[in-house]
């Protein structure tokens, strides 16, 4: 009689195991047909940055970003921030030049030095090279810029100095009796402070902030 109860009780065992086993596979299915993969997102960068709103123009951003195009580089953010723009329109007629500028998003109430540079802006401020100069002061060097306010004035050159109002915006304008020669001008650059006039420091105007590319 005690064979029998135990060969009774293992055999309610078995079924117990057995049915736990199938709920607990049941269960798992369930539970893996309800489960969804995490959402996937997409992320596109242009390598530009986006002008600030209302503006026109070539927003600034810093060297070694953006494309192969013509280029806008600040290489001081708090006086030309990324975003800020400043836009460059030059016409000629009748064997004179009109250069206007207009500028949006620099630091506020604050002078700049702007002038027409040779060549195109770079990773460093210095790519720009040298002010273009109509008649080339015949002393001056790629080491050592024309400082002979005979040649370094805003007659020989273009001067587009600016003071920005308190929301960082400004527009100058300035007429030459001459037109740009093919190639030699290529790209306008932002200074720290206003153009000197005085002998060994006339076209002067401190750091280079900013520069931006423009095909004259």
């Amino acid at each position: 009689m005690n064979s029998r109860r135990t060969t009774l009780m293992a055999g309610v065992s078995l079924t117990a195991l057995v049915v736990a086993g199938c709920g607990g596979g049941d269960s798992s299915t369930d539970d893996q047909a309800t489960v969804e993969p995490p959402p996937t997102s997409e992320t596109t960068t242009t390598g530009m940055p986006t002008a600030l709103p209302g503006t026109d123009g070539m927003a600034f951003q810093l060297p070694g970003e953006g494309g192969d195009d013509d280029k806008a580089f600040t290489y001081d953010e708090v006086a030309v921030p990324v975003g800020s723009t400043v836009t460059v329109e030059p016409a000629e007629e009748g064997g004179r030049t009109t250069v206007t500028l207009e500028a949006s998003g620099l630091a506020p109430s604050r002078d700049f030095g702007v002038h027409v540079h040779t060549q195109p802006c770079g990773p460093q401020p210095s790519d720009a090279g040298p002010h273009y100069q109509n008649d080339v002061d015949p002393a001056a060097t790629p080491q050592s810029p024309s400082t002979d306010p005979a040649f370094a004035n805003p007659g020989n050159e273009v001067w587009l100095d600016i003071t920005t109002d308190g929301n960082g915006n400004a527009q100058a304008s300035t007429t030459v009796d001459w037109e740009f020669r093919d190639g030699e001008a290529n790209s306008v650059v932002l200074h720290a402070e206003r153009t000197k006039t005085g002998p060994g420091e006339a076209g002067m105007a401190g750091a280079r902030l900013a520069c931006i590319d423009e095909d004259f």
